[in-house]
């Protein structure tokens, strides 16, 4: 692969940290001892990027107090000639977490950062500087392009051991030096508390991490903000974060399981019944612990398009805040589906405009695979297949539209990435094989969990053909980490050929599978 010949993410971070380490203050924010902190703004909770394009990106932290976010940035991890970023106020109305965006970057260019969290009625007083690294995507085609990708986190009461060393996946998924980091949803598990140890059936202790938001489900503002901060807590993720973007998306568990707008609970735990009151305090949540290019748009939308050099465009979808409710799916007209009529609409036009070699639809949840929705006793339908391999019903007929949608104007490049399920696979959907045939081949991969149950795999439904290339799953449900079965993906774009190469991996990065696609096609 042609990829561009950056130091490793890991060496670039520790020279920025020592540099930092050693900073004084900036000669523009005063000149007291840096050795004098006491009672200053703390960013504990480290920092992130997030929506990286060719020349801007965001950037977060969370202060521990009232205080004023300043960026710089440099080219160099000395940080001289300094590029200086004022951004906002942050205050309890935010948690105390802030997001500012950087524009007029260079592109396909390391970007070393560090965030200062200055006293709002002092600009003397500064915290200790944290910093951070990233690369803006190459308006150069022959860069090259690598990125991973999975979702689901601390799921099923499986939260930070200490004893396992935390969420270690992220420290395979960083050896890679990716460009960013798709999560495909299930950010947190805000419907699932964590107790302060599990028995694992070898008669052996899982112990876990826990804190005052993570013992009950979320109901309130501040325990959904606790839920977030949860992960934050451990050290392989903060580290993660400062050395890799992310593109993030949100699935059911941000809310509670299997939400559908719209919906009153019958769960007993949940004093709070009404979905969209938890949705609206959930939303709040997320748009505050994570930087995110739409999300302060007046809309507030999380569906968005980023785009990243002319090898590829990431299509972020919503499968969650505008689908119709969870039902036995199979009727014979559906305008509304997964995604509503406007995400939709957006997201025809979207493809038809690109013109990047490449168009992964960032999908949180997958198509062909039978999800089912039993919370209430009734055999409802939470995912897009339904089980009955005949002609499109329910949800599937906006799929259907979609499909042929890119088959009728020819649009190539297109590959399908979702989690949600809990085990890791590889689709090939093929008409031949289908009940819809008026659509081209196409794939879709599926990774996760990266800290939570594993799960058997789902049923295939045949509507669109799908057949299972490569799958790797529990006999069991819920098998903790300890048990493995923890996966993310890679994808790789090489810079002289266009192919994409696709690696499904373990853990500990154990490549499991792979698959080399050819650009150009609309069909694969």
């Amino acid at each position: 692969m042609s990829h561009r010949p950056f130091p490793g993410r890991r060496s670039v971070l520790r020279g920025s940290l020592a540099a930092s380490a050693a900073l004084t203050l900036p000669t523009a924010l005063g000149s007291a001892p840096a050795f004098a902190l006491s009672g200053r703004p703390k960013a504990g909770w480290g920092v992130q990027t997030g929506d990286v394009t060719c020349n801007s990106g965001l950037v977060w932290v969370r202060s521990d107090r009232p205080a004023r976010m300043i960026v710089e940035t440099s080219a160099t991890e000395s940080f001289r000639n300094a590029r200086r970023w004022h951004g906002p106020l942050l205050g309890a109305g935010t948690d105390f977490t802030g997001t500012t965006r950087l524009s007029g970057l260079p592109s396909g260019e390391q970007i070393h950062y560090r965030v200062l969290l200055a006293d709002p009625d002092d600009p003397r007083r500064t915290g200790e500087p944290v910093a951070g690294t990233f690369r803006t995507a190459s308006a150069r085609r022959r860069d090259g392009i690598r990125f991973v990708w999975s979702g689901d986190l601390a799921g099923q009461g499986w939260g930070i051991n200490p004893d396992f060393g935390g969420y270690t996946i992220y420290n395979a998924m960083s050896a890679l030096d990716p460009d960013f980091f798709l999560c495909s949803g299930d950010n947190i598990y805000a419907d699932g508390p964590i107790a302060s140890s599990v028995a694992l059936p070898d008669g052996s202790t899982w112990r876990n991490i826990t804190t005052q938001e993570k013992s009950k489900v979320a109901e309130t503002l501040a325990e959904f903000r606790g839920n977030f901060r949860y992960n934050l807590l451990d050290d392989n993720l903060k580290r993660f974060n400062a050395q890799v973007p992310s593109i993030i998306q949100w699935d059911d568990h941000e809310v509670t399981n299997n939400w559908y707008p719209g919906e009153i609970l019958g769960d007993t735990r949940y004093t709070e019944k009404r979905v969209d009151v938890l949705a609206a305090r959930a939303r709040q949540a997320f748009s505050e612990y994570f930087p995110i290019s739409t999300l302060r748009r007046p809309d507030g939308r999380v569906y968005r398009t980023v785009r990243h050099g002319p090898l590829l465009d990431v299509f972020v979808l919503d499968m969650r805040t505008y689908r119709n409710a969870n039902s036995t799916d199979d009727q014979s007209t559906d305008a509304q589906g997964i995604l509503g009529e406007e995400q939709l609409q957006w997201l025809k036009g979207e493809l038809a405009r690109s013109r990047a070699v490449w168009k992964v639809i960032a999908s949180d949840m997958p198509l062909g695979l039978v999800v089912p929705d039993t919370g209430d006793g009734k055999p409802n339908i939470e995912a897009v297949a339904q089980g009955d391999p005949g002609v499109p019903l329910g949800r599937e007929l906006q799929i259907a539209e979609l499909l042929r949608f890119i088959k009728h104007r020819r649009i190539t490049g297109t590959v399908w990435l979702t989690a949600d399920v809990h085990h890791t696979s590889a689709q090939h959907y093929q008409p031949s094989r289908a009940a819809f045939t008026d659509f081209e081949p196409f794939w879709e991969f599926v990774s996760g969990p990266l800290n939570a149950g594993a799960f058997p795999a789902n049923a295939l439904d045949n509507t669109f053909g799908p057949e299972r290339v490569f799958v790797k799953a529990p006999t069991t449900a819920n098998v903790s980490p300890a048990g493995g079965y923890q996966f993310f993906g890679e994808v790789d774009i090489d810079g002289h050929s266009g192919e994409l190469t696709v690696r499904l991996r373990e853990q500990d990065g154990t490549v499991l599978f792979t698959q080399v696609l050819q650009p150009g096609r609309v069909g694969q």
